[in-house]
């Protein structure tokens, strides 16, 4: 048997997808979003692919917003889109 791959929901397509195939966005106690690209920062955790698609699609559902419990300000959704594009 290989090793159980853990697995996390995209906010966007709403797939299950491997967690190693997903971008993690983070709010810290302190309320500061960011993408997790190691995947071990602490606070609450949602998952996007890595696509700009699915991404769009969670901005416009406004999933991101719910999954992390807060208001997100337009220019964390500009670094999260920078960041997916060059990621």
């Amino acid at each position: 048997m290989g090793k159980n791959v853990p697995l996390r929901k995209c906010l966007g397509c709403e797939e299950m997808l491997g967690k190693k195939g997903l971008l993690r966005v983070v709010r810290s106690k302190d309320g500061e979003i960011s993408a997790d690209l190691t995947g071990k920062k602490s606070g609450r955790g949602a998952y996007i692919c890595n696509d700009m698609e699915c991404f769009e699609k969670a901005v416009k559902k406004r999933s991101l917003e719910r999954a992390l419990k807060c208001a997100i300000p337009a220019e964390v959704y500009e670094k999260l889109r920078e960041q997916i594009q060059n990621g």
